[in-house]
Parts: C-alpha cells; sequence; structure tokens
C-alpha cells in the first residue's frame, strides 16, 4: 500500500488527509448519536435487542475508524518523509 502513496502527489495525500480527518468528525458524532438512542431506549422502554442494536452499529463505526487511523499514519509518515527529503534536493 505504501508504493500508492509514493505514487501520488503531497496535493492528493493532503486531500486524502483531510477527507480521513472530516471522517474522523462524523464517525465521533455518529457514536455519540447511537449511544445516545441506547440511553433514550433503555431509559423508555427497557432492554431489548433494539435497544442493543445500535451498539453494534456502533462497534462497526469504532472498528472502521481505527484502520482509518492506520490509513491517515501512513499518509502523513509519507508526507513527512517528503517533507524531510525537499530541503536536500533544494541544496543541490
Amino acid at each position: 500500500m505504501e508504493s500508492n502513496w509514493s505514487e501520488l502527489s503531497e496535493q492528493e495525500l493532503t486531500q486524502k488527509l483531510k477527507k480521513l480527518k472530516t471522517n474522523k468528525i462524523i464517525d465521533a458524532a455518529l457514536v455519540g448519536f447511537t449511544i445516545g438512542i441506547v440511553v433514550y431506549a433503555a431509559t423508555t422502554k427497557g432492554f431489548g435487542f433494539f435497544t442493543f442494536f445500535p451498539l453494534i452499529l456502533t462497534y462497526v463505526i469504532v472498528r472502521n475508524s481505527k484502520s482509518n487511523k492506520a490509513l491517515e499514519q501512513a499518509i502523513q509518515k509519507e508526507l513527512d518523509t517528503r517533507t524531510v527529503k525537499q530541503p536536500a534536493q533544494d541544496e543541490l
């Protein structure tokens, strides 16, 4: 996967990084929303299948955000290596 990062321009990598950060905010909002649904359902109707169903959705969102975090680190690492290489090329 790292070879794909080296083929992209810095602008494309920056756009992907911004998109991942936006997705992180959306994921956090969805997790908060689903936990709110669970709390509301548990207090009004007690516990049941539909009380725990949003928790399954929360698990999927959290698992996806972990893979996004690894992807974000890989992109940031590629950008960091490019910025380190940049001054050395300017000196030549």
